[in-house]
């Protein structure tokens, strides 16, 4: 597909005028907008035309959007709005401040464990909230996830979760949009997402673990030359040991790493909070107190100060 080559600053979309760019993937650009109704400002998504000529996608989007939206938990991004104005498919977020993991990762490398599972678990929570509705994310992945300051010394860091936009239910056909194409990125793929199979929240438990490989050991479990070698060894390759690439954790951790991702999906935990508690107690980490009752912290806008990396990705690989 076409980059998508976005729109001029200063223009206006359903009542949003663009500022300036944010974000940039395959099928969508991301700016940091004005909501000239309610004077506030806005990240605002507007997903490729092509996607738009798309019916089934326009609907699911719209849809799918709207269920993402009416979803209140703490860890989940706010949607505020999503709909389609003059062939222009558009969702509009909060606007934060703050990295992503991915960049995080990148300035930092790998993370001390006990800061890797304190993310790992508000990550879970909002999983698990969707799968509630019966939404599966499929496309978990360090760009996704959204890192600010937390509350207080407890709870040093808040987590938001982000790209609910684009999920798609559970027990449909599993990665395509159209024919041929993915819904994903390789890295963190789950099995059942390559081989066409039905998907439900456990596909997202498998992301989240490739995630969690990625955050203590410095890269995902599976590393390849070529994208097809990728595709094999999510489907058939056991897991390298997170305890080659860090010595120093406990040996417990392989076994509940190896467990979150297994091949099959009834091989793995029934939930990704179940798996980050196993984690917890393998890596004999504790958890943290519980949360203040107003632990999000207040955000005014994307930290320009923050090191390079799109705050909101949508650049899935497609085939």
């Amino acid at each position: 597909m076409e980059e998508h080559r976005g729109l001029p600053e200063g223009s206006e979309v359903a009542g949003y005028r663009l500022e300036r760019e944010i974000g940039r993937g395959a099928t969508s650009v991301v700016y940091r907008a004005e909501d000239l109704r309610l004077g506030r400002r806005v990240a605002l998504k507007l997903i490729s035309p092509e996607l738009h000529d798309d019916d089934a996608f326009r609907r699911r989007f719209v849809h799918e959007s709207r269920i993402a939206a009416s979803i209140d938990h703490p860890h989940i991004l706010p949607i505020l709005e999503a709909g389609e104005t003059d062939g222009v498919l558009y969702i509009a977020m909060r606007y934060v401040a703050g990295q992503d993991l991915r960049a995080m990762l990148d300035r930092e490398g790998p993370l001390p464990v006990p800061i890797a599972l304190r993310i790992a678990a508000q990550v879970a929570s909002a999983l698990d909230a969707a799968h509630a509705h019966d939404l599966v994310h499929r496309d978990v992945k360090p760009a996704n996830i959204l890192v600010v300051g937390g509350a207080d010394g407890d709870h040093p860091e808040y987590v938001y979760l982000t790209d609910f936009g684009l999920t798609k239910r559970s027990l449909s056909p599993a990665g395509f949009t159209t024919a041929g194409s993915f819904v994903g990125t390789l890295d963190y793929m789950a099995p059942e997402q390559i081989s066409g199979s039905p998907v439900d929240g456990r596909c997202d438990l498998y992301s989240l673990a490739c995630v969690v490989y990625e955050t203590i050991a410095g890269g995902p479990p599976f590393e390849r030359g070529g994208d097809m070698a990728l595709l094999w060894a999510h489907q058939y390759d056991p897991p390298p040991a997170l305890s080659e690439r860090r010595p120093e954790i406990a040996p417990g951790v392989d076994a509940v790493m190896a467990k979150a991702l297994a091949k099959r999906p009834e091989d793995r935990y029934a939930s990704c909070l179940e798996f980050v508690a196993a984690l917890r107690s393998a890596a004999s980490v504790p958890g943290p107190p519980p949360a203040p009752a107003a632990a999000a912290p207040e955000l005014a806008g994307w930290d320009e100060s923050a090191p390079p990396g799109p705050p909101f990705d949508d650049d899935d690989d497609e085939w």
